[in-house]
């Protein structure tokens, strides 16, 4: 997992996910969804749970309130996690529900942005997963996969973009696409990985040719998963746990995050 954290202050507690900062000796206001979840759980007042931001901050706190649309947590301790080696997704715009799986994956792996790409075979696809509503139903998922995983970061989400806006607000650094015919991700013939890592994942039915030219123009590198085709999400996962692998537990810094542009 990443940002386990089972020796930590929330250690073996249900855990919960909050957008506000908190800080020793402070208190917390968790929404609806949270306080539903504490009612199924029966917690009462005095119950110790553990809380985290999605940036790397990961607490203890009691409940001292509880009503049917919040819960108010005193948080009695805090610890920081540092952020692992930068792997960015750049995934398919595609079916929803396969979509939200790959998220909720992505936050457990920790991959530090998620980046919906506009492929032109992705506008064959029905329903798909875009729009601001649909933004908010990846981060939620990410936001359980990330409790429920005890993770100390979530992945980075911006909206989805056509393949030039996407390679625009990519990071600098080393920059990928899966494709069957590239080299090996890794292994004794690859070429070693580097961080900031950068990984674009192509819609069902694979890259046009010249989508992948501008790719290759930008400085994304063909690599191959192996010898069989696999489907988006399952691809994705690969990739981001054999980066994970190769990148070990260091955390460094991404040098290049300023350099990285948004778009509506």
């Amino acid at each position: 997992m990443v940002g386990v954290d089972r020796e930590g202050v929330a250690a073996g507690r249900p855990q919960f996910v909050t957008t506000e900062p908190f800080a020793p000796g402070g208190t917390v206001v968790l929404d609806e969804s949270a306080a539903r979840h504490m009612r199924v759980l029966r917690l009462g007042a005095g119950a110790v749970v553990g809380i985290r931001d999605g940036q790397g901050a990961i607490g203890a706190g009691q409940l001292v309130l509880l009503t049917k649309s919040q819960a108010h947590i005193e948080i009695t301790e805090v610890s920081q996690v540092e952020p692992l080696p930068a792997v960015h997704l750049l995934v398919p715009v595609a079916d929803r529900d396969r979509m939200l799986w790959l998220a909720e994956k992505a936050a457990e792996l920790g991959a530090t942005s998620w980046r919906p790409v506009l492929w032109r075979r992705s506008r064959s696809v029905s329903p798909r997963g875009e729009g601001v509503n649909f933004q908010g139903k990846v981060r939620t998922r990410m936001e359980g996969a990330l409790a429920q995983s005890e993770g100390a970061w979530l992945p980075q989400p911006f909206p989805e973009a056509n393949l030039e806006r996407a390679i625009l607000a990519a990071p600098r650094g080393d920059r990928v696409v899966l494709d069957p015919a590239g080299a090996p991700l890794v292994g004794p013939q690859s070429t070693p990985l580097r961080q900031p890592l950068v990984i674009a994942v192509g819609p069902e039915g694979g890259i046009e040719r010249d989508e992948l030219a501008d790719l290759e123009c930008a400085g994304f590198r063909r690599v191959s998963l192996g010898p069989t085709i696999l489907r988006f999400e399952t691809a994705a996962i690969a990739a981001l746990s054999m980066a994970r692998t190769s990148f070990g537990t260091s955390s460094l810094p991404d040098t290049d995050a300023d350099d990285r542009q948004e778009f509506p």
